[in-house]
């Protein structure tokens, strides 16, 4: 059996998920849970990290790798950023070790924008970028990265230069659920309207200003009209996708399209969105991007 090389380990805000790596980059075993920062907060970062590593047999001399929010300020231990323009190179740098450890962790950086009219912070999504774009990426790429967070990336030779984060997932978590369109969504099973999806995202991409009227609409076309709950449903998420959009594709956009890194139902969606606007996609794994940026991160900490 080939032998493990480091643990790496990508810790979210609610998420968890754990890989056991051999020299060649191979995942070995995996692990996943709901023990993202807010959980692990609680029941302490080692503790949870420790039931992992046993559960996958982890040798007690081997690395761990972490990015995301277990970096932040209110997580384990604050990483820090790299501010913009900021070469991905500069993230491998930085990674801070967790002291008080037997074994080696290390916690990558985030990346700050400390602009006063567009501040803004990452965690996690760098390390897919590192994964997604390769260190010696020439040329321009602008990349959207879906979540409950989304995060639109333009990137130069390498380089972050500018990045803005959408509130989209949290505002349909929030629309959804707990305002008078959780009415129009009751009881909506797992059927996909890719037409009232599509609809939507290209309403609300040519008047994004109209984004409240255009959710109502959700709700009032199934008062008169009639219509399914899974058909108000996509509406919501068309509507507040389409306005990310809007926004995202504000500027200009490479010849080669958007990097869309993403995974599951949110690839889906987001390409459907695409297609809506006749833009070209170039999609990346989120799961292999976030592995492939960790193996970078992991070869230069301990083999460089």
């Amino acid at each position: 059996m080939t032998e493990p090389a480091y643990v790496a380990v990508d810790w979210g805000t609610s998420s968890f998920r754990l890989w056991l790596i051999d020299p060649a980059g191979q995942v070995l075993t995996e692990r996943r849970s709901d023990e993202g920062m807010l959980a692990a907060a609680k029941a302490g970062f080692p503790a949870v990290l420790q039931s992992h590593l046993a559960a996958v047999e982890s040798p007690s001399h081997l690395p761990v790798l972490v990015c995301g929010m277990a970096g932040a300020r209110t997580g384990w231990v604050e990483a820090g950023y790299v501010d913009t323009p900021a070469p991905l190179s500069a993230v491998l740098k930085q990674a801070a070790r967790v002291p008080g450890e037997t074994r080696d962790i290390r916690i990558l950086p985030g990346i700050a924008q400390r602009d006063a009219k567009a501040p803004d912070v990452m965690r996690g999504e760098e390390t897919q970028l590192l994964g997604a774009l390769g260190l010696d990426a020439a040329g321009e790429a602008l990349v959207c990265m879906p979540g409950t967070h989304s995060k639109w990336v333009r990137v130069k030779d390498g380089t972050v230069e500018h990045f803005s984060t959408f509130m989209t997932g949290e505002l349909f978590s929030v629309v959804s659920r707990e305002t008078i369109l959780s009415l129009a969504v009751a009881g909506a099973d797992d059927a996909e309207d890719v037409a009232s999806f599509q609809a939507a995202v290209k309403a609300a991409y040519e008047a994004p200003a109209f984004a409240a009227n255009l959710l109502f609409g959700a709700r009032s076309r199934q008062l008169l009209f009639g219509g399914t709950p899974a058909a108000a449903r996509e509406t919501l998420s068309g509507t507040l996708i389409g306005v990310e959009l809007a926004a995202g594709l504000a500027g200009a956009v490479p010849k080669a399209g958007i990097t869309l890194i993403a995974s599951g139902r949110l690839a889906m969606l987001y390409r459907l969105a695409f297609d809506a606007l006749s833009i070209t996609v170039q999609p990346v794994d989120a799961d292999e991007a976030v592995r492939r940026g960790l193996a970078m991160a992991a070869a230069a900490i301990w083999t460089s």
